[in-house]
């Protein structure tokens, strides 16, 4: 290259840099300015804004009197107005000492519309989006929504939807924004694979997943698409499942997922690593500050040594010896568990280990992605606040207990730093989900006939953690409406009340020979003593109306016509007909009855005993009891103050498979009203996971009835109707009210009428029951099988003795005349059976097969039951 061509070059080059220098590039268009000549503009032309002010346009190059307009204030109000999302281009450019800002405005949303959306609702697929009515149009925006709107659904199982955005101009720069939406096909869960587990059977952890597999029923069903959310939650139920029975070296070694696009359904496969099982060996408490004496916190561990190993109460020890701790004075506290395994003996010695924490306080517990429920019904679940010491195992409880209300779908919380090195700011990050129901329940029981109920329920009342239920049943042999209202936190406190309202009618029926119509009010007040442990009190006020049919009261028979024999009072013996002149007379003098079948000439008769003597009263074509024609027609008023006991350490409410639930109960009544009686019954359920599913449950019961104040003219302290008619709840294989006292003295022989189950005063019951799974039917069927034993008795009576009518007296015989035998006694009932218990798509329903081992002769067996109904 000559000297000439090496200069030019040079010379080129350089000038290229000096005017670089001089220029200041901005989005959109070319600035033309330098440092030296930057000076605060005369004036800033604003050009092509409709709707936005010239002023506010100006805002965003504002600077301080005297501060020159330099290239970088500039710059910086170009991307202020970007930021805003107000603006789909700004051009600025100079015009000799005028700054020229020419904008392009974005366009205006008028609507958003959703197309073609059948499985999701517009108003929920709206709440995922950030492009709103009114709100500005931003391409970058709808492609974020459109992202999300897939996510939303592939959450619910639609893999193959597919979704357009496009967009309709309309005048005054709007425009309407819409959706098209191509569902496709629900992409299901074909199958779920479990490897490595021998502890559980696979039906066993399928009950612990949230997750599902496709069937027959899968129209029914949400829980069968795929969820990458759901199944790593999954994976921790599976993990806590084998820590609550001794697997401590459990680990899920993967969960996979295959997506099948010819099928268009997933198959997961989760390999598990179990290890052998664990119990606890030894137990103790080490204390690192000095005043407190690890042997005094013992008692609040629950732990116990040789039992098998359960995560689920050490954690519950953490929480018990924590708080105990900080009663004692100690709030910056901490206790952490340390476990040392024994592979030789299968041994887990476990040592909670006290210490001083590090002073650290709560400076602020933040709420937040709660749209619904309010703030404070989340706060409430902690036992710590704002201000207070900072404990991680308090928080641990919070989160757990938030998880259980079922309020929200996913609970995290978080801590970072505060605004100085002893404060804490606690995260808590919710998401809400519905927690409202409608539901529509029918069914057929052997006992109740057909039956359909309705209800609204709302769990999270106006995000107030509230429940309201109203419902209404209509069946063959009852219908009624309820409303029920419980606050779970009354006045702040750890305490639940509530009240029930209800109308309840029920028809005679082969069961009872009455129709009942009552009303009432329940008071509530529920008080947790500790997380297993609680006392509920209530005060109910019923107002109660018994009608027996009038056949069963008119005294009419179809004997008239039978000859019946009669010793006079003079000593002689007579045949009497019915009707004729010689009955009035023994009706007037009055005499003994020989034991045959006496009627009068009213068509009145009598089947008392031979050797009873003076007024004779009618016997029945039908008649009821005269234990229950004593409050025919009469309104009783019950006035009832209540308490139960309840201890329940289960490990689910539906469906458990480990624990113990216990429930004693005790109802005075006579607080006003006219019914005056103590009772009190009490009920305790054992369940134990024997192995691969199969579930052993005992249960006994037992209940007591007691009257008091003065007893009734006509004999006992009760009336018949306030007694235990027991059946099938008691003992299966017997009818409802098939088990107990009877009165057989209105029952002519032959007449076919079965006698009047008259309720007792005591009973007792047991029973032993194993379910099982039927592996020979697919999951979906959802069923189980049962074979059982029960036992139980039924006796005692305090009621009516006889009852004075118009015709005479009527009496009540506990007598049974075929055995001879007083049916108050106490006899033992039992039976065995088998069972099939379907979770079917339409609720529960079970049917029983019973073996009547051992009976009374008037009882009334059943051997075959059923009942069922559904909600969807």
């Amino acid at each position: 290259m000559t000297l000439f061509a090496r200069t030019v070059r040079t010379v080129v080059i350089a000038g290229t840099m000096a005017a670089a220098s001089a220029f200041a590039v901005m989005p959109g268009s070319l600035f033309l300015a330098t440092e030296a000549s930057a000076q605060a503009a005369s004036s800033i032309i604003v050009q092509g804004n409709r709707r936005i002010e010239s002023d506010t346009v100006r805002s965003y190059f504002s600077t301080a009197p005297g501060e020159p307009l330099s290239a970088a204030k500039v710059d910086e109000g170009i991307k202020a107005m970007y930021a805003t999302g107000l603006f789909r281009d700004v051009r600025v450019s100079r015009q000799g000492g005028r700054l020229v800002v020419n904008v392009s405005e974005n366009d205006v949303i008028n609507r958003v519309v959703f197309e073609g959306n059948r499985r999701l609702k517009s108003d929920q697929l709206l709440n995922e989006i950030e492009s709103r009515p009114r709100g500005t149009f931003s391409r970058a925006t709808v492609q974020s929504d459109v992202q999300r709107l897939y996510d939303v659904y592939r959450r619910s199982g639609r893999y193959e939807v597919q979704i357009v955005p496009k967009t309709i101009t309309q005048p005054n720069g709007r425009l309407d924004l819409i959706f098209e939406v191509t569902e496709g096909r629900k992409s299901g869960v074909r199958a779920i694979t479990f490897v490595g587990n021998s502890a559980f059977g696979r039906q066993r952890l399928l009950d612990v997943m949230s997750t599902g597999e496709t069937g027959i029923f899968s129209w029914l069903k949400s829980n069968d698409v795929y969820d990458a959310d759901r199944l790593n939650a999954d994976q921790e139920a599976i993990r806590r499942l084998y820590l609550r029975n001794g697997y401590v070296d459990m680990r899920v070694l993967s969960a996979r997922a295959d997506f099948d696009q010819a099928a268009n359904a997933f198959t997961v496969t989760i390999e598990i690593e179990e290890g052998p099982q664990y119990r606890i060996g030894s137990v103790d408490v080490q204390s690192n500050i000095r005043d407190v004496d690890g042997a005094t916190l013992r008692g609040a561990v629950k732990t116990r040594e040789g039992n098998v190993y359960n995560v689920e109460l050490v954690d519950k020890s953490l929480e018990d010896v924590t708080l105990e701790v900080a009663r004692r004075g100690y709030a910056f506290a901490s206790v952490r568990p340390r476990g040392e395994r024994d592979p030789s003996t299968l041994r887990v010695n476990l040592v909670y280990v006290v210490e001083e924490g590090p002073r650290a306080y709560i400076e602020r517990i933040n709420i937040r992605g709660n749209t619904r429920t309010q703030d404070r019904v989340v706060r409430r679940e902690f036992d710590v606040a704002e201000g207070d010491a900072y404990n991680r195992v308090l928080v641990d409880r919070a989160e757990r207990r938030l998880k259980n209300l079922g309020f929200f779908k996913n609970v995290k919380i978080t801590t970072e730093p505060g605004s100085a090195a002893d404060r804490v700011i606690v995260n808590v990050d919710v998401e809400d989900q519905p927690t409202g129901q409608f539901s529509i329940s029918g069914g057929y029981s052997t006992a109740d006939g057909f039956i359909a109920e309705a209800s609204v329920e709302e769990r999270n009342f106006l995000g107030r953690g509230q429940f309201v239920r109203l419902g209404g049943t209509l069946g063959q042999r009852s219908k009624g409406i309820n409303f029920s209202f419980t606050e779970p936190f009354l006045l702040d406190y750890r305490l639940s009340g509530g009240f029930d309202l209800y109308w309840r009618q029920t028809n005679a029926s082969t069961y009872q020979a009455y129709s009942s119509t009552a009303y009432g009010a329940t008071l509530r007040l529920g008080i947790p003593i500790t997380e297993q442990f609680a006392l509920q009190t209530r005060y109910s006020a019923i107002s109660q109306r018994i009608s027996i049919r009038s056949d069963l009261t008119n005294c009419n028979t179809g004997y008239t016509n039978q000859l019946s024999q009669f010793t006079k009072a003079d000593g002689s013996v007579v045949n009497l007909v019915a009707g004729s002149a010689a009955a009035n007379d023994v009706l007037a003098g009055g005499g003994t009855n020989n034991g045959l079948l006496y009627i009068g000439a009213n068509g009145l008769a009598t089947t008392t005993a031979a050797g009873s003597t003076g007024n004779f009263t009618c016997l029945d074509d039908g008649e009821a009891s005269a234990a229950l024609r004593a409050v025919d027609g009469r309104t009783r008023f019950i006035s009832m103050l209540g308490y139960s006991l309840i201890y329940s350490n289960l490990d689910r409410a539906l469906n458990p498979s480990q624990g113990l639930y216990a429930e004693l109960r005790q109802d005075f009544a006579g607080v006003g009203g006219n019914a005056r009686f103590i009772r009190t019954t009490g009920e305790a359920r054992y369940y134990h996971d024997l192995s691969n599913e199969w579930i052993g449950m005992l249960r006994v019961q037992a209940g007591n009835i007691t009257g008091w104040g003065a007893t009734k003219t006509d004999g006992g302290k009760l009336d018949a109707i306030d007694q235990f008619f027991m059946g099938p709840e008691l003992v299966r294989g017997f009818q409802t009210a098939g088990i107990g006292p009877r009165d057989y003295a209105t029952v002519l022989p032959g007449s076919g009428r079965l006698a009047d189950a008259l309720g007792g005063t005591n009973y007792w019951g047991a029973s032993a029951e194993v379910t099982f799974p039927m592996t020979f039917l697919p999951k979906d069927f959802g069923m189980r099988g049962a074979l059982y034993a029960d036992a139980g008795a039924v006796w005692g009576y305090d009621s009516v003795r006889q009852l004075t009518t118009a015709g005479g007296i009527l009496p009540v015989s506990t007598v049974d005349p075929s055995s001879g035998k007083d049916t108050t006694g106490h006899y033992i009932r039992s039976s065995v059976g088998v069972g099939l218990l379907w979770n079917s798509p339409f609720g529960p329903i079970r049917f029983d097969y019973s073996f009547v081992l051992s009976k009374a002769p008037w009882d009334r067996t059943q051997f075959f039951r059923f009942s069922g109904g559904t909600r969807f």
